[in-house]
Parts: structure tokens; sequence; C-alpha cells
């Protein structure tokens, strides 16, 4: 459902885009490649001259390359844009560091212990952030087809995940009923 149309007249100032794509690897292996994007609506100036309404103020990529254990083998990192040109640049192999990272284990957490501040670059730093739920949306399909009855006696890993997947909500009790936690009632 969109949101209702604005009551008040407003002026377009920012938009930040980020668009991550998963692709299949033959090797057995997965990428996933992300965008980040940051365009301001009006003319602004800077010390090289005016920046143009509508030309990228930061366009970062990153490339992950993941295991079947969500662990991160390879990196690689460019900025199309960035305001302070190779200044902002000169952090790319800083971002090696991801490599051995687990997608699923604390993840937000290490990144932002490796990479907060001035030990990184803010933009790629938050780019970085959405790879674990494209990682897992990814491979949904694949973990669905691969599944066994061993699997089957494993917790799902979305249960407590977010308000709707709460152990003793509706969702788990329709969609999971085996792990399912009836609500501790007060008296």
């Amino acid at each position: 459902m969109p949101l209702p149309a604005p009551e008040i007249e407003r002026e377009a100032l920012h938009t930040r885009t980020v668009r991550v794509d998963a692709f299949a690897r033959a090797d057995g292996q997965w990428d996933l490649e992300a965008d980040l994007v940051d365009v301001k609506h009006y003319d602004f100036e800077r010390r090289a001259g005016v920046h143009r309404a509508g030309q990228p103020v930061h366009h970062m990529r990153l490339r992950v390359t993941f295991n079947e254990s969500f662990t991160i083998t390879a990196v690689q990192v460019g900025y199309e844009a960035a305001p302070y040109d190779h200044y902002c640049m000169a952090i790319e192999s800083a971002y090696q560091g991801l490599v051995g990272m687990n997608l699923l284990k604390g993840f937000r957490d290490t990144v932002k212990r490796h990479f907060g501040r001035t030990r990184g670059c803010t933009h790629m730093t938050e780019l970085s952030y959405v790879l674990p739920t494209v990682a897992v949306q990814a491979l949904a399909g694949r973990r669905r087809e691969t599944r066994t009855s061993e699997h089957d006696e494993q917790r799902p890993f979305q249960i407590d995940g977010c308000h709707a997947l709460r152990e003793d909500g509706p969702v788990v009790k329709e969609f999971y009923p085996k792990w399912y936690v009836a609500p501790v009632t007060e008296n």
C-alpha cells in the first residue's frame, strides 16, 4: 500500500538509492553486488566548482562473494563519485577486511567495530549493513529445496527475528507450530 499523498507542498532535496543484486556463481558460491547513490536536487558550490543537481555526490559499489556457510571469501570495492575524490577512495583496500566475516553471525556489529568512524567510509559501511538480509533472501528458495528431515529438527533461524515472527505470536503458531511457545499470561 503506497503512502498517502502529502498534505503540504514540499521540495525534493536529496535522494539516496541502495540496490543489491544477488548472483549464483558457477563455482558454487554467491555474489552480492551493492550500489549506493546519493544525489542532490539542487546545485551547490564546491571548491572545485558547482556541483549540478542530479549528479551523484556519492556513488559507491561493493561486491562480496560468500560461501555456503555465509562467510565472505572475496571483496571488491569501487567509487564512481565521492565528495573528496581520491581522499575518500583511499579507504577502498581497507574493506578487504570483510573477508572472513560471516554475514549471519554478528556481521553488522563486527563491521561497525572494524570500519566505524575514521577506520572506514560512512557510506560504504552503511552499504555493507544491508548484505545479510539480502543474502538470506537470495538463498531462501535454495534452502527450502534442500531441506531434509534433519533440517526440520532445527528451529528456523527467522523465529524471533522480527515482531511478526516472535515465538509466541500468531505467525509462528500458524506456520511453525512445532516452534510455537504460548505467551506467558499474567494473573
